[in-house]
């Protein structure tokens, strides 16, 4: 709670909180940092409120959210099923990925975690898409699983302004009304074991938890994991409450022990060199991590038929599962159906962590049954005889329309409520951390009467990811591609910080030591783009005098600026004309490499940008009446009043939204 003087007085012994009820049912009026509560009869705070915000789960959404509150300095309780899972890679063992390795070092720009804890925890690095362009190239890494999340229950347990507390968030403690649509203000939660528990803010990261249900075949039971109860009451008491909520599904394969692998039968796929995600390194470091090996098989005819034979069993093809699935990551059982002429696919078979033999079916996620998944294993080269340790298994879930967010993952429907990670229907680690940081900041400025934050779609994935859920909604697990950001080469994974960075050291999230760093590889990144622009290629006799390959020599007298834009130079040919490049470090002459090879396609999209952008600056009103607006069309009208956006820029994005109908709202903008 805040003393008055804006400094947080953590309750508590430790970081666990001991629940001190502050509350009672007179009716009357409260105050946070200015934040006005409206008089009303069901909750009202006493002297003060127990905590500034809670977050409620302790996955990746919820981690970023409550460590960014905390960090911004307001007094924070995550309440969690069980502390001992928190930060759990509920399914693959591996963080990044093609766009969600960007979405990771944005994250870390912005002063998040994840990218912390994936260095700590690597045990495999890669960057996939090498062969291509920049602009879909991402870092992915195999982690240690139990070390990471360790390293993320550490990373909660010692912040400061954070306490942990171990129940199950049944209902929403709701006040007043503020009118324009929206019900009233969150004042806090209630808990199973009775606890009313207040706030002035809530942010809800339940997972797949909320009223979630998990399928083995015949078998079902109220899970969020398997083995891990659910959420349940949460869910019904949205909907009781208004909120437009759904189901939907996502499973996870078999896990096996490795000593039980014939490796000689499988492809061996090593990682790289390893390089950090993190920004907040010096020059130059690399995690001091092992690598192990990842491996790859091919699942057969006879895998194939064992599936077709038995797909009544599932409980997905046999009508028990109603929630939609993710098209991107199908099951074994969808991909057999959906591409009958498909001989076999890749199986890839991930480590989970040096400390333990159990590997990772990746491509093989099922909800058949065990008997099934035992016989559809075993026809798999190499897995003739492994042992399952984990079944696979489906599970479905609620999330909430985010359609029913603004842009700030602020509830329209609940002042004070944000929403994070897959209970807006995304689907992904990453995808989780990033609106999970976005919620906790945004949460804090709503808290002190502040700007929020909105990333563009010309800033960042997060803005895109952003943008997509709460203007074009979704029906499906949502999950992050770079065909999704328009403006990609802008949104390389190695300039997040160059972007990012800025934005959270004027937010109070980069402390001085980070700060310094950035600005010193800033002064780097100038300094090598001025020796690129100024330093020249010999002419041609000292070139054939000292050895240099016969491509230079139509560039003698360029500029090395302009001859690094020629496809068939080679960058490390031009490094006798600059030693002094040696002083830095290379992932910064990479970097700009880069930058000058793609200038003009850059330049084009920051064109692009700006136009877009000028669309995104015009403000509109969320409570405007678009029913009572003469000239809109009747679907412009239906989809305006629906996700009530903020920008102009926001409305033109809505699908059936005609460009007409966007004129007259700039027009009618303008006259008020």
């Amino acid at each position: 709670m805040y003393d008055g003087k804006g400094k947080p007085q953590v309750r508590g012994i430790g970081n666990y909180f001991l629940p001190t009820l502050y509350v009672n049912s007179i009716q009357g009026t409260g105050l946070l940092q200015g934040f006005s509560i409206p008089s009303c009869r069901l909750i009202q705070v006493k002297y003060s409120m127990d905590y500034d915000c809670i977050v409620v789960g302790g996955g990746h959404a919820g981690v970023e959210a409550c460590l960014a509150a905390a960090r911004l300095g307001v007094n924070t309780l995550l309440i969690t099923q069980n502390p001992d899972r928190i930060g759990a890679l509920s399914c693959n063992p591996a963080v990044g990925g093609l766009s969600k390795g960007n979405l990771v070092r944005e994250v870390d720009a912005l002063g998040g975690e994840m990218g912390k804890l994936i260095d700590k925890t690597m045990i495999q690095y890669r960057v996939l898409n090498r062969s291509r362009g920049p602009a879909v190239q991402a870092p992915r890494a195999q982690a240690d699983k139990c070390a990471y999340q360790a390293a993320a229950r550490a990373a909660v347990e010692q912040q400061p302004g954070v306490s942990i507390f171990m129940d199950t968030v049944i209902d929403l403690l709701v006040c007043g009304d503020r009118g324009s649509g929206i019900r009233g203000n969150v004042q806090g939660v209630l808990t199973e074991r009775g606890h009313r528990i207040s706030a002035g803010a809530v942010i809800l990261a339940t997972g797949t938890f909320m009223e979630g249900r998990v399928f083995i075949g015949e078998y079902d039971a109220p899970q969020g994991r398997l083995g891990e109860g659910a959420a349940t009451g949460l869910g019904v008491s949205l909907r009781k409450r208004g909120f437009q909520a759904g189901r939907l599904k996502t499973g996870t394969p078999a896990r096996i022990a490795g000593n039980t692998i014939d490796y000689a039968k499988l492809e061996r796929q090593d990682g790289e060199v390893m390089a950090p995600f993190s920004f907040d390194v010096d020059p130059g470091a690399a995690p001091d991590r092992p690598s192990i090996p990842c491996w790859i098989t091919y699942t057969t005819r006879q895998t194939h038929e064992i599936i077709r034979a038995n797909i009544r069993r599932s409980p997905l093809y046999g009508g028990k599962i109603q929630g939609a699935g993710p098209r991107y990551c199908p099951s074994i059982e969808d991909k057999v159906v959906r591409f009958p002429d498909r001989d076999r696919h890749h199986i890839f078979i991930e480590p989970e962590g040096p400390g333990t033999h159990e590997m990772y079916l990746n491509g093989a996620s099922s909800s058949l049954p065990e008997d099934v998944q035992r016989d559809f294993i075993h026809s798999i080269p190499g897995l003739e005889e492994a042992q399952i340790v984990r079944p696979a298994y489906a599970v479905e879930y609620d999330y909430l329309d985010p359609l029913g967010l603004y842009p700030t993952l602020e509830s329209k429907h609940l002042a004070g409520l944000f929403v994070a990670g897959q209970t807006n229907g995304s689907s992904g680690y990453e995808e989780a951390a990033a609106q999970g940081i976005i919620a906790g900041i945004n949460a804090v400025m709503k808290l002190r009467g502040s700007p929020p934050l909105i990333l563009g779609r010309a800033e960042a994935y997060i803005g895109v990811l952003v943008d997509d859920l709460t203007t074009l909604g979704t029906k499906e697990p949502y999950r992050m591609f770079t065909s999704r950001a328009e403006h990609r080469l802008m949104l390389r994974h190695d300039t997040a910080d160059s972007r990012l960075s800025p934005k959270a050291r004027e937010l109070g999230l980069v402390d001085d030591l980070r700060w310094e760093r950035f600005n010193a590889k800033t002064r780097g990144l100038e300094a090598i783009r001025e020796l690129l622009a100024t330093r020249r290629v010999p002419g041609s006799k000292e070139q054939e005098a000292r050895g240099f390959p016969d491509a230079l020599r139509v560039h003698a007298g360029d500029t090395v600026e302009r001859t690094l834009t020629d496809t068939a130079i080679k960058p490390e040919d031009l490094f006798p004309y600059i030693p002094e490049l040696a002083a830095y470090p290379r992932e910064w002459f990479n970097r700009m490499i880069l930058d000058i090879k793609y200038a003009g396609y850059i330049e084009k999209e920051i064109r692009a940008a700006a136009r877009n952008a000028k669309l995104d600056a015009v403000k509109l009103d969320p409570a405007i009446d678009y029913r009572a607006i003469t000239g809109l069309s009747a679907e412009s009208k239906e989809k305006l009043s629906l996700v009530r956006p903020l920008t102009l820029g926001q409305a033109a994005r809505i699908p059936g939204v005609r460009q007409g109908d966007i004129a007259l709202l700039m027009v009618l903008t303008r006259e008020r």
